[in-house]
């Protein structure tokens, strides 16, 4: 329905996907009633500098830069909604309630920490101190992260990675492979292939029977969709607990979309359901949701892009591997190189370190999707965009 016929949106999520919602609903002409419920005490902010600069102490907050007036929000902090039936009852609804960090059983009560929200930040800060015993349960973008402030702070620190290899979820072996070595020259200790049985206060217990004495332990294996409160509710959740979204992130309930990482939708460029819990994804899918809510055709169909900054590198992904791609590397003369995931000539996934102009390049390749010469890719020597084939 056109902007003007919507009488009340209510978005359910104070974090950044809920805040571009805002924002863009206003900025397509929204002058309804606009809500905006918050579980956390705190306005909006930014959640990638938590392992980054306010964890090392070099920033205090992430909050997010807003003209608060000009959006003419009613702002509801430490409100979290308990049932879509007492939001629904406004109006159009907007899911973005994100996730909630996953843990191990046993693990708070015995002081593990995780590392998700601003007052997990500054709990986590004031224990990484010099000398300090830290064990990180996951190698994957947060645990890595959080190893990295931790050493940059003097601790002394172990990452527990029950894969074979650095970010199992995400990479191939292949992949992972190459960041092994990256812990050793920071200064930490990497178990990998090595699962966690019991928490303790002061000690980690692995299977293999070693025990890690901890001043810290810290658990970062992860995030699950915040959508506990919809039980019962008739919106229909994925085998992952999101919300099941269609291309234009409608919910299975009329009137009620979805955006951010509580989400999941059906991708026509990769011809599965997909989902993703980075800034990339928050940043964007709001703007499809206000269309939608706003009656205006939209779909959300991206190229997934995710950075991480760890042991003086910054790697980046964009795109989705499929089973049929094949790798192909790029070697530069340095310790820089890139990856790409290459179906016959169509190019599906790159991955890089400190090799920000090849990813964003091949990004665009994918998004417009142009076949690729497969040598020109492994050639560090010419750029990414000239690998486009003309079509």
């Amino acid at each position: 329905m056109p902007a003007s016929e919507v009488r009340s949106v209510t978005v359910v999520g104070a974090g950044l996907a809920g805040l571009q919602t805002v924002v863009a609903l206003r900025q397509r002409g929204y002058a309804g009633r606009l809500t905006m419920l918050g579980a956390e005490p705190h306005r909006p902010y930014d959640r990638p500098p938590l392992s980054k600069a306010v964890l090392l102490g070099d920033a205090e907050d992430s909050g997010l830069d807003v003209d608060w007036p000009a959006l003419d929000v009613d702002l509801r902090l430490g409100e979290p909604a308990t049932s879509l039936d007492e939001v629904r009852s406004a109006g159009a609804v907007v899911l973005a309630t994100g996730a909630i960090a996953r843990t191990l059983p046993g693990a708070p009560e015995a002081g593990a920490l995780t590392l998700h929200t601003v007052e997990d930040c500054r709990a986590l800060r004031g224990q990484l101190v010099r000398g300090a015993r830290v064990v990180v349960v996951g190698a994957g973008w947060i645990g890595a992260e959080v190893a990295t402030a931790a050493r940059r702070r003097g601790a002394d620190v172990t990452v527990v990675e029950a894969g074979a290899t650095p970010v199992p979820a995400a990479l191939p072996a292949e992949v992972g492979r190459r960041m092994v070595g990256w812990y050793a020259e920071g200064g930490a200790r990497l178990l990998l292939g090595s699962a966690v049985v019991a928490v303790e206060p002061g000690a980690v217990h692995l299977t293999d029977g070693t025990e890690l004495r901890a001043d810290v332990v810290v658990v970062g294996i992860g995030a699950r969709p915040d959508t506990g409160w919809l039980a019962g509710s008739d919106v229909a959740l994925d085998a992952e607990g999101r919300v099941e979204a269609d291309s234009s992130l409608r919910t299975s309930v009329a009137g009620v979309v979805a955006a951010g990482a509580c989400a999941s939708w059906p991708s026509a460029r990769y011809g599965r359901r997909l989902s993703m819990e980075h800034w990339d994804h928050a940043l964007h899918s709001p703007l499809v949701a206000a269309a939608t809510t706003l009656g205006e055709p939209a779909t959300y169909d991206p190229v997934p892009y995710v950075w991480s900054e760890q042991w003086g590198r910054v790697f980046q992904q964009a795109g989705q591997e499929t089973d049929a791609a094949g790798l192909v590397w790029r070697e530069a003369a340095d310790r820089t190189w890139a990856v790409f995931w290459v179906d016959g000539q169509r190019l599906v996934a790159v991955a890089a370190v400190d090799r920000h102009r090849d990813v964003s390049q091949a990004r665009r390749l994918m998004e417009r999707e142009t076949p690729v010469d497969v040598a020109a890719l492994a050639d560090p020597t010419v750029p990414v965009r000239m690998a486009g084939l003309a079509g």
